[in-house]
């Protein structure tokens, strides 16, 4: 998922994918102006064309330095949370810069022509300096701010939203450098625009890598015959393996040539390599000079102080204690994975396993332990039906209703629309399903806001409007789209971050659906996933695409029983991934990003081998896109989501009365309130691990 936290304030310059944009006021431009119940409305906000995204941009900053000009313009004992503190929300969320803004991410993220994504990434940048120079760099705006919140913000009668909103705007103000001295600010300034300029390029570096191997036919043995047909052939015969997710995966776990699982996989680990090598080196050494700067002792340091770890020492105590606890677990799970190896494989030095030969293993256990084929299984995982169940699952649960709607006209044919009614009839959002791979698409799966859903001052809701961005399994010309197990999961996950955005209205826009804290973001969404290990959750979400037949029950025995096959080894490489963000952006400022994911795989990824040729962290698009450090979060907020998941199944998985609750309490608040009050009020106690050690098997 793509997204940010205020300091949701500085929400319209960050570029990634949990910020979202919001709705213009009616003194906006006519054109952005429309009530999103409509969904020509919405395809409008998409359609720009290179030259009008270019000719725009000056009348929408126009616009913004306007009312900028006005807020500060206005005495002192003429201040109220209105006019200083809510009309700043509004510029960085609701103004046609704003929305503008968030349009072009999605747009160089998704468009299939390269010249719009060009445009886009160029507007994306020239915006980000425009909010640099106007809001998180300047005084003035500072010093009108202050004068409310130390002056009428004391005395004015607020709702505990607008008290949290001022308090953590006054936070984020500082965090910007605005109390430091001019030439020190101009420096941080600089800083960041420069970053913004270079991170937007790390990830379009990501996006548009189409690396592929060539295979001789013999080479893809293991692989099903109408996947080898929708492969494309080169003029010499062999057969193209793209990096894309659905066609990584199924390399990886059914190929049974080693050459091949080999050869894919360190084309995949090395996307954007070695470009990225050399930019990620300077993002390190900027971001630790912004820190510096800000009177933090290192980056992770800045970044991680308003979460609710508070401290990269408490985020990196938290994970080593989880990778600890889970060490037995992960040693089980090799031995019994090894005990009867396929016959392509072969263990490394000390009998390690080869990082190509890991997914493909535990495939191999599956169907010869437990005639388990994920590969079959996917065929009770067709597309629309799923996505049909999925919805009514949401709809018991949360009350809701979905109707799907014709779209035409927007960025690619392959996207659809859903709207999101209430038991009302109210429209509480559209969300907009681009679910296929292509090529130069964004090749995650991720949850992106593009209205944020937020009570207008007159008390009328403004909906949202989110994208669900995956990468699945196309349909075939014999089948439909069949989706993995993981793909389902995936498909709840970012459905679950949907839901967070579309739900979670709140008067300050800033604050709506998935702007909360960092750490906690991930929380409703793998809250979500737990669904998916519910025997009559299974059963009502599969359906054979030629029989119509759930899985049989003995099959949803088996997955259940199965479930913590690998746990530990999740943990364990979750774990690893979190340190590396940490330790990448801690002390220092001259890293070699390659000998350090070395090091930490050495220590932590203790039953794998080290693939030298492997430069993963070049495409670890987390480490610019919102989580830098902080992707720590993913295990944090995952602890929680099993604590509510479990107190959410003592009353029954589609119980509409547990749901009305989870939305009043966590979801419904956005991010208007401290998480740990939130989970506080929902379980009616401090949260604990003892649900996440349970479930996972690690106690």
């Amino acid at each position: 998922m793509k997204r940010y936290g205020i300091s949701l304030l500085f929400v319209g310059i960050a570029v990634g994918f949990l910020v979202s944009i919001s709705y213009c006021s009616k003194r906006m431009e006519k054109k952005m102006v429309n009530a999103a119940f409509y969904t020509q409305d919405i395809i409008s906000l998409f359609a720009l064309t290179p030259e009008e995204i270019k000719t725009k941009l000056p009348l929408y900053k126009k616009q913004a330095q306007d009312t900028i000009d006005a807020l500060i313009a206005l005495p002192a004992d003429q201040r109220t949370f209105s006019n200083t503190a809510k009309a700043l929300d509004e510029v960085v969320t609701l103004s046609n810069l704003a929305i503008t803004n968030l349009v072009c991410v999605a747009l160089e993220l998704l468009s299939p022509d390269a010249h719009v994504r060009d445009a886009a990434h160029d507007a994306c940048i020239e915006i980000s300096n425009f909010f640099v120079d106007t809001i998180t760099s300047n005084k003035k705006l500072y010093a009108a701010f202050m004068e409310y919140a130390n002056g009428a913000g004391t005395t004015e009668s607020l709702t505990d939203e607008q008290r949290y909103f001022l308090n953590d705007t006054v936070s984020s103000f500082k965090r910007e450098g605005l109390s430091l001295p001019d030439q020190s600010l101009a420096q941080v300034k600089e800083l960041r625009k420069e970053l913004s300029a270079l991170t937007a390029d790390f990830e379009r570096n990501i996006a548009e890598d189409s690396s592929s191997i060539a295979v001789a036919r013999k080479d893809l043995e293991g692989l099903p015959e109408d996947f080898i047909a929708g492969l494309a052939v080169t003029e010499d015969g062999k057969y193209k393996l793209g990096i894309d997710y659905p066609t990584y995966f199924r390399v990886m776990e059914t190929c049974a040539v080693e050459k091949t699982r080999k050869a894919l996989y360190t084309a995949f680990n090395n996307r954007a390599y070695p470009v990225n090598d050399e930019l990620l080196k300077t993002i390190i050494i900027k971001r630790d000079e912004l820190a510096r700067l800000l009177g933090f002792a290192d980056f992770a340091h800045l970044d991680v102080d308003d979460q609710m770890a508070a401290s990269p020492e408490r985020a990196q105590e938290f994970i080593q204690d989880l990778i600890t606890k889970a060490v037995p677990k992960v040693a089980l799970e090799m031995a019994t994975l090894t005990a009867s190896l396929p016959k392509s494989v072969k263990l490394g030095a000390h009998d390690k396993i080869n990082p190509w030969d890991f997914m493909f293993i535990e495939n191999n256990y599956k169907k010869n332990h437990f005639n388990i084929d994920e590969q079959k299984i996917a065929e009770y995982f067709p597309m629309q039906n799923t996505v049909d169940q999925l919805l009514d699952i949401y709809h018991q649960f949360f009350s809701i209703d979905f109707v799907q709607v014709p779209v035409q006209g927007l960025w690619h044919e392959d996207v659809t629309a859903v709207q999101v009614v209430d038991k009302k009839g109210q429209v509480l959002g559209t969300l907009l399903l681009d679910l296929y791979p292509r090529p130069n698409k964004y090749s995650h799966a991720a949850h992106t806001t593009i209205i944020p859903a937020t009570i207008a001052q007159d008390g009328t809701r403004i909906p949202d409007v989110s994208v669900v961005i995956g990468n699945f399994s196309k349909p075939t010309a014999t089948q439909p789209s069949l989706l993995k197990r993981n793909e389902v999961q995936t498909f709840f996950h970012e459905f679950g971050h949907a839901l967070h955005a579309v739900l979670g209205a709140t008067t300050i826009a800033s604050l709506s659906g998935t702007h909360t804290k960092r750490d906690f973001v991930e929380l409703p969404s793998q809250m979500l996933e737990e669904w998916l290990m519910d025997k009559d959750i299974l059963r009502k979400v599969s359906s054979h695409y030629q029989t119509g037949q759930p899985l049989p029950d003995d099959i949803i025995d088996t997955l259940i029983s199965f479930k913590n096959l690998t746990s530990g080894y999740f943990v364990t490489r979750q774990g690893y991934l979190s340190m590396i963000s940490l330790d990448y952006f801690g002390a220092g400022d001259a890293k070699d990003p390659y000998a350090i994911m070395k090091k930490l795989y050495a220590e932590i990824m203790t039953p794998m081998v080290f693939s030298p040729a492997n430069h993963f962290y070049t495409s670890f698009g987390h480490l610019t896109g919102g989580y830098g450090p902080k992707y720590y979060g993913y295990l944090w907020s995952k602890v929680f989501a099993l604590d509510i998941f479990a107190e959410i199944k003592k009353h029954g998985l589609l119980d509409p009365v547990i749901g009305q609750k989870y939305i009043k309490e966590v979801i419904g608040k956005g991010g208007s309130q401290d998480p740990n009050e939130l989970l506080y009020n929902f379980l009616g106690r401090r949260p604990n691990s003892q649900a996440f050690l349970s479930d996972l098997g690690l106690n």
